[in-house]
C-alpha cells in the first residue's frame, strides 16, 4: 500500500514539474516561443494559414529525476520557407484627381447615355446604336421609330403545262391541246416597314403602335404560247407589270395589364397580317379588320378574337389591291394557344374559323380572264358558309420535333360545282411533320391528307379546301408541286394546285377564286434532310410522293375515264448561303423535278417537269 502511495506521489510530482518547466521555457524564449499559447497572456494566439507563426527554434527538454533540473536535449533549427510575392498590377485608367470632378451634366434621357460617352451613330448600321432601329426615342421619353427594308428578288425558269391558244397560236402547225412548257419569271418585291410606337417593350407590349408596310412590285413573265398571259392575243408571249400593295396599315392600342407579369389585352384595327396556324395551312394573309388579343397566366395562354374582310388581290403580284372594293368574304376567328401543353416544350392551339362568302357577281382579273365564278362545271355564282374546327401543335418531345395540324370543315353552299341544288360541306384535313437533329444534320418525315369528293353530282361537297393557304411544309416553295400552279387544261380554266399552295382545289386562282369543296383531294408522304455544312451555308433535300385522294371530279371535268391517282415523285434540293452569317443577306438556289406518275401523264400528256429558282433577300 505504501509502495502504491509512493508511486502515485512520484507521478504527480513529475507531471507538475514538467508543466512548470514548460511554462518557464516559454517565458524565457520570448520571440522564439513555439507554442500556440502566448507567454504573457496565456491565451491562444491566432494561428496563421500554413503555420506561419511557427518559425521559431524547437527545443526538446527533459527533467533530471535526481536533481530535478531541466536539461536541454536537442535544438532543431526551423526550415527556411520561400515566400512568393505576386507582382502588383495597376489599372491603365489614371486615378481621378480632385479637379476632375465636375458638376452633374444633364442628359435628355437614359437612352442617350452612350452619346455622352462619345459614341457615334451611323444610320446605315443596324447592329449598333441607331435611332432608325428604335434604339433610342425619337421624341419624349418612350416614343420610338423603327425602319425595316426588305428586298426579295426571284428569278425562276420552269416547265409548266401550257395550253395552245383557242383563237390562234404563235407556232405554225401547233394544233394540239398542249403547247410549249417552258416559262420564266423575274419578280422583285421591295417592302418598306415604318413602325412608330410608344412604350418600353422589354417586358410588355407597346402602349400604342402604328405600322405601315407598302410593298413595291415589279414582275416580268415569259411563256412560249399566246393567250396564256392575257386574254388579248396581241399582248404576245411576255408580260411586264408593276404594282404597289399595302400589306399592313394598322393601329395597335394596349388596353390594360391584367397581372404583375404583364399579361395584357390589346386591340388592333386596320390592315394586318394574320396566320391561322403555325405552318399557314388554312389562312395566311393581310386582310382588313379588328383583332382583340392578349395573354394570361404569365403568357401560358394566348388568345385571338378577330373579324376580317378580305381584300381583292392584284392578279400578277398577289399583293393587296386597294383600288378594288373589299370582297364580300368575311372571317370570324377565335383561337387559343396553350404553352407547354401537353408537355413542356410543346405549344397547342385550338381554333374556330367561320368563313362567310357572298360573292354573287362575275369578276374578271387584270388579264381579262374570268376569276369568279370559276370556269368549271355550271359556272354559276354561289354563296357558302363554312366553319373550320382545328387543332395545331408545334414543339418538341425530347429530341423529337413535331408539327401537327388537323381541320374539320362543315357548312353548306347554295349549289355544288356540278349541281343546281344546295350542297352540304363535310371535309377534313390532316398534316404532320416530325424531325430529329443529329449534330449538324436534321432528318424529317412529312405526312399530309386532304379529303376529296368521290361524287360531284350528289348534294355533298367532301373535298377539303382552305381559305388562303401558304404552306411552309415538306420543302415549301422549293417543292415543284407547291411552288407551281398546274392548270387543268381542257377541263375548265382552273388550276389543279395554286401557286404556293399544296391543295388540289380546282380554283381559278388562289388570289381571286372562291373556296371549292368539289375537288379530288391530296395525299402526300415525304422525307427530307437539312444539313448545316458551314455556319453560313446550308443544304436541304426533300422527296415527296403525291397522289389524288379521289379522281371522280377530274374524270367528269376532263370527260376522261380511269384517271390514275398517282401524281408522281417530287424531288427538290436547295443551297442557302448567308455570307454575313445573319439574315441581312440570304441567297438561295433551288432545283425541283417532278417525276411524273401515271395520273399526271394522263392529264398533261408530258413526262417529267422541273423548275430552277434563284432568290436573293436583302434586309435592313
Amino acid at each position: 500500500m505504501n509502495k502504491k502511495i509512493q508511486l502515485l506521489i512520484s507521478v504527480t510530482f513529475f507531471l507538475l514539474s514538467s508543466l512548470l518547466v514548460t511554462n518557464n521555457v516559454s517565458a524565457q524564449s520570448g520571440g522564439e516561443n513555439c507554442d500556440d499559447n502566448s507567454a504573457q497572456t496565456g491565451k491562444k494566439k491566432r494561428r496563421r494559414p500554413g503555420g506561419a507563426n511557427r518559425d521559431c527554434k524547437a527545443k526538446e527538454v527533459q527533467v533530471n529525476p535526481e536533481t530535478g533540473d531541466v536539461e536541454i536535449v536537442k535544438i532543431v533549427e526551423p526550415e527556411a520557407k520561400k515566400k512568393t510575392y505576386m507582382a502588383r498590377t495597376f489599372s491603365p485608367i489614371p486615378r481621378p484627381q480632385l479637379g476632375d470632378f465636375k458638376a452633374k451634366v444633364p442628359i435628355p434621357d437614359r437612352w442617350r447615355i452612350v452619346d455622352a460617352l462619345g459614341y457615334k451613330e451611323r444610320w446605315f448600321d443596324p447592329y449598333n446604336q441607331n435611332t432608325l432601329k428604335a434604339d433610342k426615342p425619337v421624341h419624349g421619353e418612350d416614343w420610338f421609330f423603327n425602319l425595316g427594308i426588305v428586298s426579295d428578288t426571284v428569278y425562276e425558269d420552269r416547265e409548266v403545262a401550257t395550253p395552245v391558244g383557242l383563237q390562234s397560236t404563235n407556232n405554225a402547225g401547233d394544233l394540239d391541246v398542249f403547247g410549249q412548257y417552258q416559262q420564266s419569271l423575274l419578280n422583285e418585291n421591295l417592302a418598306v416597314e415604318f413602325v412608330y410606337y410608344k412604350g418600353d417593350t422589354t417586358f410588355k407590349p407597346p402602349d400604342y403602335e402604328y405600322r405601315f408596310i407598302p410593298v413595291f412590285n415589279y414582275n416580268h413573265t415569259r411563256i412560249e404560247e399566246i393567250l396564256g398571259l392575257n386574254v388579248d392575243p396581241t399582248e404576245g408571249q411576255t408580260r411586264t407589270d408593276q404594282h404597289i400593295g399595302i400589306q399592313a396599315l394598322f393601329i395597335d392600342k394596349h388596353l390594360r395589364n391584367v397581372s404583375s407579369n404583364y399579361d395584357f389585352d390589346s386591340v388592333r384595327v386596320g390592315i394586318q397580317p394574320f396566320s391561322s396556324d403555325f405552318r399557314g395551312f388554312l389562312f395566311q394573309d393581310s386582310p382588313f379588320g379588328i383583332r382583340l388579343f392578349g395573354t394570361r397566366d404569365n403568357n401560358k395562354f394566348q388568345y385571338n378574337l378577330a373579324l376580317f374582310r378580305r381584300f381583292e388581290k392584284d392578279t400578277n403580284s398577289g399583293l393587296n389591291d386597294l383600288g378594288e372594293d373589299l370582297r364580300k368574304d368575311d372571317l370570324f376567328i377565335a383561337n387559343l394557344y396553350l404553352q407547354d401543353q401537353p408537355k413542356l416544350g410543346f405549344f397547342s392551339q385550338f381554333t374556330l374559323i367561320h368563313n362567310r362568302n357572298r360573292e354573287d357577281n362575275f369578276f374578271y382579273d387584270t388579264n381579262g380572264f374570268l376569276a369568279r365564278p370559276a370556269s368549271i362545271g355550271t359556272e354559276r355564282p354561289r354563296h357558302y358558309d363554312v366553319t373550320y374546327l382545328g387543332y395545331n401543335g408545334d414543339g418538341h418531345f425530347g429530341r423529337l420535333n413535331l408539327t401537327t395540324s388537323a381541320y374539320y370543315a362543315f357548312g353548306d353552299e347554295t349549289h355544288g360545282t356540278y349541281t343546281e341544288e344546295k350542297s352540304d360541306i363535310n371535309a377534313y384535313f390532316f398534316a404532320a411533320e416530325a424531325s430529329m437533329d443529329f449534330d449538324w444534320v436534321r432528318l424529317s418525315a412529312s405526312l399530309l391528307f386532304g379529303s376529296g369528293d368521290d361524287d360531284p353530282f350528289d348534294n355533298k361537297s367532301k373535298g377539303y379546301d382552305a381559305i388562303f393557304e401558304n404552306p411552309q411544309f415538306a420543302g415549301a416553295d422549293t417543292s415543284y408541286w407547291i411552288r407551281q400552279a398546274n392548270p387543268l387544261i381542257a377541263g375548265g380554266r382552273v388550276a389543279l394546285s395554286a401557286r404556293n399552295g399544296i391543295l388540289n382545289s380546282l380554283r381559278s386562282s388562289k388570289e381571286h377564286g372562291q373556296s371549292n369543296f368539289t375537288n379530288p383531294g391530296i395525299g402526300l408522304v415525304g422525307v427530307g434532310m437539312d444539313m448545316e455544312l458551314l455556319p453560313e451555308l446550308s443544304f436541304s433535300m426533300n422527296a415527296n410522293y403525291l397522289q389524288f385522294a379521289t379522281t371522280e371530279v377530274l374524270e367528269v371535268a376532263r370527260q376522261q375515264p380511269d384517271i390514275d391517282k398517282d401524281i408522281g415523285l417530287d424531288l427538290s434540293a436547295a443551297f442557302i448561303w448567308r455570307p454575313l452569317n445573319s439574315q441581312n443577306i440570304v441567297l438561295r438556289l433551288s432545283y425541283a423535278r417532278l417525276l411524273a406518275g401515271n395520273g399526271f401523264e394522263q392529264l398533261f400528256g408530258e413526262g417529267d417537269a422541273d423548275s430552277l429558282l434563284f432568290n436573293v433577300i436583302l434586309t435592313y
